[in-house]
């Protein structure tokens, strides 16, 4: 067979749709496992890599060139767990010291292959408590300097410890909004705004049960 064919017979000995598929590998839509299942694109070898990953064989069962037999359909009971990644727990951010360095390093986490995040960071207080995000979750952070209105990133302003919070912009403000009516808007406007620097955008969180 294949490599397009053995991608296909392989997802769906799997259990997977293609919009899963799709997350597994780093494509953003299922149209893309589509057309790589018809035969109308050639895959680089890393992608030939990231898909053996992700389907549980070997470069050369998915292009064919090895001939092992197939893995066993799994039981009902027995559930495939997807492909891990470790991203790194971020603690104290460090003023003027990048994010990843290592000094601001607590550990490692796992995290589903599919998911793209770049680090994580421990939930304080409970400031977002109506997002579903309590005191001590881990929130994973995809690292970029800008983000859509409305959406929850990890922020810092001035020389603070990184804060998480729903980030609004009007013109010439910007806006941090707890998911608490507790808390209070953080309301920043004029040169101001200068102050406030986000970190990432939260793709993910994960209950810590104590």
């Amino acid at each position: 067979m294949d490599t397009h064919e053995n991608i296909k017979r392989l997802r769906k000995l799997r259990g997977y749709s293609q919009e899963e598929l799709a997350r597994m590998v780093g494509y953003t839509d299922r149209s893309s496992i589509a057309k790589i299942e018809s035969g109308g694109v050639d895959l680089s070898q890393s992608k030939i890599t990231a898909f053996a990953l992700a389907l549980g064989v070997t470069p050369g069962q998915i292009m064919g060139i090895i001939d092992e037999p197939d893995p066993s359909p799994l039981p009902s009971n027995v559930v495939p767990l997807r492909p891990m990644k470790k991203i790194p727990l971020v603690g104290q951010i460090a003023c003027g010291v990048p994010i990843l360095a290592e000094q601001n390093i607590e550990g490692y986490i796992d995290l589903p292959r599919h998911i793209r995040a770049d680090y994580a960071l421990t939930c304080k207080g409970d400031s977002m408590v109506n997002a579903g995000i309590r005191d001590g979750d881990v929130v994973y952070i995809r690292q970029q300097s800008e983000v859509e209105n409305g959406q929850i990133a990890a922020v810092m302003v001035d020389d603070a410890e990184a804060t998480l919070k729903r980030v609004y912009f009007d013109g010439s403000m910007v806006q941090l909004v707890a998911e608490n009516p507790c808390v209070s808007p953080m309301v920043f406007t004029g040169q101001d705004v200068s102050r406030v620097h986000i970190l990432g955008l939260a793709v993910g969180y994960t209950h810590i049960m104590g």
